[in-house]
């Protein structure tokens, strides 16, 4: 892991934000402000950590948009290493469980 890594997928969440925004007109506030507290991959770890799905996942289901959720930009090639075995199997399971080919 690397701090041009982790600054790439900090830049990849605030997009991600954005796409939903000018997308879907979802204005994911509470996701912008964990991302400038918490960087891209804390905010990234707390979502994986959580017992359940974040309203912002399932907004983006209910568009077909799963491809802007955060579990599927955990699992692009640039960024799998800057989290654990158990984080990526619970991305790619959350996205599956959706009918999300992770």
């Amino acid at each position: 892991m690397t701090a041009t890594q982790e600054e790439s997928f900090r830049v990849a969440m605030v997009q991600l934000y954005n796409d939903a925004k000018n997308d879907l007109g979802y204005n994911a506030t509470y996701f912008i402000q964990m991302v400038s507290e918490l960087g891209g991959v804390g905010t990234a770890r707390q979502l994986l950590n959580a017992t359940t799905v974040s309203t912002g996942f399932t907004t983006l289901w209910e568009h077909h948009r799963l491809d802007l959720s955060v579990e599927a930009h955990v699992l692009r090639p640039e960024f799998r290493d800057l989290f654990s075995r158990q984080e990526l199997q619970i991305a790619k399971r959350r996205l599956n469980e959706y009918g999300y080919e992770a």
